[in-house]
């Protein structure tokens, strides 16, 4: 079996994406709950999460927050890029998370490799990740196109599918990839 499909067939980008989803979901979670910590030591900002984007605006009262304008989410080893960033909150507040978005212009990047689409929502309760609209995938093995991504952590099951819109998945492995 050539290295290029050993490596895939024994990683794959299921494993990768998976991992990027729970830590997209972690940076999530913690730069919320940072945002009413009153201080930190310097061992914790080493492993901080750090937001920016041109607005942050916080609705209470619709249970979410919203991060607009060039927002840069970076954590040691992630960096997600997207227009928008929604995270809706339950009773709980900003560490009750019910779902979180990433709107126009989604990239998610780690050290290994960079997906790329229109729009990612992932949902805790069904610990689900879905990258829509024009889905790229870009790592050592190869690079993935298709419509649709979809990440089950639960299950570690990760499907490429083209989307409903009549186009197809494709795949290029191996050098010149």
């Amino acid at each position: 079996m050539p290295g290029f499909l050993k490596r895939l067939s024994m990683s794959g980008p299921g494993p990768v994406l998976i991992g990027l989803a729970r830590v997209l979901f972690f940076a999530t979670v913690v730069a919320l709950a940072a945002l009413s910590a009153p201080t930190r030591s310097n061992a914790q900002a080493s492993k901080a999460t750090r937001i920016t984007a041109d607005r942050f605006v916080v609705r209470e009262s619709e249970g979410q927050s919203r991060f607009t304008g060039n927002v840069v989410v970076t954590q040691p080893g992630l960096k997600v890029l997207a227009d928008e960033v929604v995270v809706h909150f339950g009773a709980g507040g900003t560490s009750d998370v019910k779902s979180f978005e990433a709107v126009g212009n989604v990239r998610i990047e780690t050290e290994t490799q960079v997906a790329s689409g229109e729009r990612a929502v992932y949902d805790p309760d069904t610990r689900i990740l879905k990258l829509t609209g024009n889905v790229l995938l870009i790592n050592d093995s190869g690079t993935v196109n298709a419509g649709t991504l979809r990440i089950d952590l639960t299950r570690n099951v990760t499907e490429f599918s083209s989307g409903g819109d009549g186009g197809r998945v494709t795949g290029l492995f191996g050098s010149g990839s």
